[in-house]
Parts: C-alpha cells; sequence; structure tokens
C-alpha cells in the first residue's frame, strides 16, 4: 500500500507553485518537492494529486490512499465533477490515473496533519 500525502502552494494567485508529496510505502518515506510553474492554489493541488498518481504507478502501486488538505480536490475527484473549467483537464487526468490502480482511495484530512507536505510544496515554489 502506498500511503500519501499531497499539497500544492502557489506565492500569489496566480503565481509560482510548488507541489509537496510525502510517499510511504512498507515502511519507507519518500519526499518529493516539484516546482510547477505559475498557477493559482487549487490547480496546484490538483496537479500534485495528478504527480502523485504518476509516481505511485510508475512504481507499480496496487493500493494509493491520498490524503489531501484540500476539501476541493478531494470533493471534486470523488464526485468525478469540477466545475471551473480550467480544473476539468487536470481532473480528468487524476480519474483516468486513479482508474490504472486497483485500489485507490483519497481522504480530506485537517492542515495540522499534512505539515509535511506543505513545507515541500512551499520549498517548490522556490525551485521555480
Amino acid at each position: 500500500m502506498f500511503e500519501v500525502n499531497i499539497d500544492g502552494a502557489s506565492a500569489g494567485n496566480p503565481g509560482p507553485s510548488g507541489a509537496g508529496i510525502v510517499l510511504k510505502q512498507n515502511g519507507e518515506l519518500k519526499h518529493f518537492s516539484l516546482p510547477l510553474g505559475d498557477m493559482d492554489n487549487h490547480l496546484a493541488e490538483f496537479t500534485a494529486c495528478k504527480k502523485a498518481l504518476e509516481i505511485c504507478i510508475e512504481n507499480n502501486a496496487q493500493t494509493v490512499w491520498i490524503r489531501s488538505d484540500s476539501q476541493a480536490l478531494v470533493q471534486a475527484v470523488e464526485k468525478e465533477f469540477v466545475k471551473s473549467p480550467s480544473y476539468k483537464p487536470v481532473l480528468q487526468e487524476i480519474l483516468e490515473l486513479s482508474g490504472k490502480i486497483p485500489l485507490f482511495f483519497i481522504k480530506w484530512v485537517p492542515s495540522k496533519e499534512n505539515k509535511v507536505a506543505d513545507e515541500l510544496a512551499r520549498k517548490a515554489i522556490h525551485l521555480n
């Protein structure tokens, strides 16, 4: 099982953005700080999820549990719908990627439970 905490962050809305990903598998932790270029905060959250799924698939994940402090992202994935046209293409990619994983779960967590992913996302902003 892959346990994954994700976060997206932007300096400005839109502005330089980053994704933070904490991947735990078999007790081993991997940290990722990925610069995303200029985008708004919500798009950074969606993109962080997409990047996390890509990493899990590259590692032949069979079970993935994603935790995010973005209610907008979690609700969009659960409902398979988002109103904003600018987020629809990324949501579609997320749904396609998650469909390649036999067991996929996504859950909202409070920000206090997502601090490491948040720090990694903020670090990634400066890598742009």
